[in-house]
């Protein structure tokens, strides 16, 4: 049985599909990209290295590596949005993986010497709170000075580096207390990292069907359900293997945990408050953002003070996964921040960028380098291969924004 215009029921509904999936990779052709650089190099280095680079292993070791710059490259996603630049979160994160190493040795184990738990709590709270007041600062002189942020997160980044060496007196400052060391290097037992994949599992269907019924509410065109289903039942199937793969090797990783954590948190201000669209609209036409109404300064002030709240978080974990606090903390990893977002999709333009293209931006980043020493190839062209790599993606944003 035939419509009146001639077409089956099932060849419209086909045609409508095949529109809607057309329109989809069109939007996403970006993050599509980026999906699929990452798996041909873990393709390409885990055939180099003979299966080694993708075993449970050194899996799990790639997101653990990565846990330290993403935690900067997930705030840096707001501070380049809105049209922004941070030069100082290596440093700020190393200051901080100081500070926390000369206190706990110094004075908290002084005063608490067989209470682990107390030292590491104490730890984090003095790191956190650090960062924390160094991104009011600048955040400060940025917003209500009229300071440009190149030029005072520039002049932080040598003040950070001048008071490392001053903390650590050229020294390595130990910090590997027990209980504190398991921030970045414990594992959650494997039982429970399964009970975290069928809560995610659970979130995400349950996020669909919440999401199609806010559609339908308020009339918006609803994508078929099936393809809606499989988009939902994909992620869900990647993060069902992700905890596969590191219960294979001693089960998820704490730092990966508290990442996802603060990347969930951060990606739903950015999405779904005022804060995180002030933002983007910023980013978008900050003259337009200011005769609209939105406090242009309150904003830029809150993110570069959740930027310094998120290098105390990165610097906290560097303490941990080191050991203790070094000269050389937080060298480069500002660089490697800016270029993970950008890889991610975030237009150096302003107005455009996501959490997660900034996660995968660090995956592919630390895939790189670690897929690169795996296979004995130079550092010399390890920095030059990142360095082909960030102008490329910088290329492709202002091609594709030009193409709009």
């Amino acid at each position: 049985m035939t419509s009146q215009a001639g077409t089956s029921p099932l060849a419209s509904r086909t045609s409508l599909v095949s529109s809607y999936l057309v329109k989809q990779f069109r939007a996403n052709l970006q993050a599509y990209t980026l999906v699929l650089a990452l798996a041909v190099i873990w393709i390409y280095f885990n055939w180099r290295t003979d299966g080694i680079f993708l075993n449970p292993r050194n899996f799990s070791n790639l997101f653990r590596q990565m846990t330290v710059t993403a935690f900067l490259s997930v705030g840096m996603v707001l501070v380049i949005v809105t049209g922004n630049i941070d030069l100082s979160v290596g440093k700020l994160a190393g200051f901080v993986s100081v500070v926390v190493a000369y206190y706990q040795t110094n004075i908290l184990v002084d005063r608490f010497p067989d209470q682990n738990t107390l030292v590491m709590v104490l730890s984090v709270i003095i790191g956190i709170a650090c960062g924390t007041i160094f991104g009011v600062l600048q955040g400060y002189i940025i917003a209500y000075m009229g300071v440009t942020a190149f030029i005072v997160t520039l002049g932080s980044q040598w003040f950070l580096n001048g008071a490392i060496l001053l903390v650590t007196e050229s020294k390595t400052i130990p910090a590997d207390r027990p209980v504190f060391e398991d921030i970045a290097k414990g594992y959650l037992p494997a039982d429970v990292g399964w009970i975290i994949a069928a809560l995610v599992v659970v979130w995400l269907l349950y996020s669909m069907i919440r999401g199609r019924q806010k559609k339908a509410r308020y009339n918006f065109k609803l994508s078929p359900l099936p393809l809606d289903l499989a988009k939902t039942l994909g992620l869900a199937g990647l993060f069902v293997f992700f905890v596969y793969r590191v219960n294979a090797y001693k089960g998820l990783q704490n730092p990966v945990l508290l990442l996802a954590i603060c990347a969930m948190a951060v990606a739903y201000m950015s999405n779904n408050t005022r804060f995180g669209r002030y933002a983007y609209a910023i980013g978008g036409n900050r003259e337009a953002a200011r005769l609209s109404g939105i406090s242009v300064r309150r904003n830029i002030f809150s993110i570069f003070v959740l930027m310094g709240f998120l290098c105390g978080v990165s610097g906290v974990t560097l303490a941990s996964y080191v050991g203790g606090g070094t000269i050389a903390a937080g060298n480069g990893y500002e660089l490697d921040a800016i270029a993970a977002c950008i890889l991610g999709g975030t237009s150096t333009l302003g107005g455009e960028g996501t959490v997660f293209g900034a996660i995968i931006g660090s995956l592919i980043m630390v895939s790189l380098t670690n897929g690169l020493q795996m296979a004995n190839i130079s550092s010399n062209y390890q920095y030059i291969l990142k360095g082909i790599v960030l102008v490329l993606a910088v290329y492709v944003d202002v091609r594709l924004k030009r193409s709009r």
